[in-house]
């Protein structure tokens, strides 16, 4: 036995599906130790965005530790946070016109989640959420209770109270979507909430994914979302976009929602920002809702990590230019082009996504994990998500080598092809 199964907890889960032990990585790659090597279309989740070990971070991270930079700080001012911040100020915020405040807290994405709820309830003085079926934003408890999935909503153990789910508007709706999409649920939803007598309390905020990412790739539309943030400011809620997967360059653009024509009043941001995979959370938060705070209020041992702010500022000179976001729609055309042979002979299968997230989505989760399992024998990581575990999430690093990505294609397009043949 490894001393995983001997001694780690029965929680471990990854580690079960991709039974190896990695040694390095680079870029899109994994080599495990026996020297095999795995092309990466995981990419920690979102974490790794610029790939695994990228050297302008890593070289950055190294000369700050050799120059004894302050490692740990809680949140006082440090030059690491102050280069950190200007840079996003400059190269993110300004030519955007947001005038956001940036709250750092515990290093997870579920930290930004709830310090996002918090600060909600306490400016508007409601209790309720609305948050939306499919939607995933983490596991503490108050972020576990807009959580929408019920394995991990099961393990609680405290009811899971205060949020309200609604169906999420869809731009191509999933394949036996039993909850309904669109604009005709929405409109029923804000009458319920504007009757006087349908018992529903205004929401203190309205708490989104624009691209439901663990809940399958479930992309919302753009007239959907224009609609619900409409909605939001009609019931004087707070609008929260949480863009910790789908953020930091993923769909084409740094925000998930440029292109969506709205402006949400606070954004959660994790995973991609700490640049190199080290941990770091975020949240944006218009100047009006941040003046809600007291000093001290929402505290975090480790809010602000100084590595992440020295490789998260690296990250951002992928930003000053266009180039990695044109390779972005470039590498998203590869995939496209790669799965249209496969929809075309298969009408049970479904491709939805945008920019570098896309969901194979293969109408079951044992087929999809017999898929999952022949690409990782094959030599390809990649994850299987949605209801049941049926998508197969397609999320490599944004700088994956051209190659690299045509190899993993098609590893991952025969895989599909003969594990569907099989099932048929």
């Amino acid at each position: 036995m490894t001393i995983f199964e001997q001694r780690e907890s029965n929680i471990r889960a990854y580690s079960r599906v991709y039974p190896v032990t990695f040694k390095t990585a680079k870029n899109a790659r994994q080599i495990d130790e026996n020297g095999k090597e795995y092309i990466d279309f995981f990419a920690g989740a979102g974490v790794l965005n610029f790939g695994h070990n990228n050297p302008l971070m890593i070289k950055a991270m190294v000369d700050y530790l050799q120059s004894d930079g302050v490692l740990h700080s809680l949140d006082m001012q440090t030059t690491a946070k102050a280069e950190f911040m200007q840079a996003f100020t400059d190269v993110i915020l300004k030519p955007r016109g947001m005038k956001h405040k940036m709250q750092f807290m515990g290093p997870t994405g579920t930290n930004a989640v709830e310090a996002a709820m918090k600060l909600a309830r306490r400016a508007t003085g409601r209790t309720d959420i609305l948050a939306f079926s499919k939607g995933f934003h983490g596991m503490t408890l108050g972020a576990l209770a807009a959580t929408a999935n019920q394995y991990f909503r099961g393990a609680a153990g405290v009811p899971l109270n205060h949020v309200t789910h609604a169906a999420f508007g869809c731009e191509k709706p999933c394949m036996n979507c039993v909850q309904g999409c669109g604009l005709a649920n929405l409109k029923a939803l804000r009458a319920r909430y504007l009757d006087p007598s349908s018992g529903l309390q205004a929401p203190a905020a309205i708490l989104l994914e624009t691209i439901q990412a663990e809940g399958g790739v479930n992309v919302a539309s753009k007239e959907w979302i224009q609609n619900l943030a409409s909605f939001a400011k009609e019931l004087g809620a707070v609008l929260i976009i949480d863009d910790i997967q789908v953020g930091c360059g993923r769909t084409g653009n740094y925000f998930s929602f440029e292109d969506l024509g709205i402006e949400p009043d606070i954004i959660c941001l994790a995973k991609g920002i700490g640049g190199a995979g080290t941990p770091l959370a975020m949240n944006l938060v218009s100047p009006e809702l941040d003046k809600h705070w007291s000093p001290g209020e929402h505290t975090g041992t480790f809010r602000g990590q100084s590595l992440s702010f020295v490789a998260g500022k690296v990250a951002l000179d992928y930003f000053r230019n266009e180039d990695l976001m044109e390779q972005v729609f470039i590498q998203a055309d590869a995939v496209k082009s790669a799965i249209q042979p496969l929809l075309d002979s298969d009408n049970s299968l479904q491709l939805r996504g945008k920019g570098m997230i896309f969901g194979l989505d293969v109408g079951d989760g044992e087929r999809a994990a017999a898929i999952v399992q022949t690409c990782f024998k094959k030599g390809l990581i990649i994850a299987a998500c949605g209801t049941g575990g049926r998508v197969l999430k397609i999320i490599p690093p944004l700088t994956i080598p051209q190659e690299d990505l045509i190899s993993g294609l098609t590893i991952l397009t025969d895989a599909v092809r003969n594990v569907m043949e099989e099932a048929a």
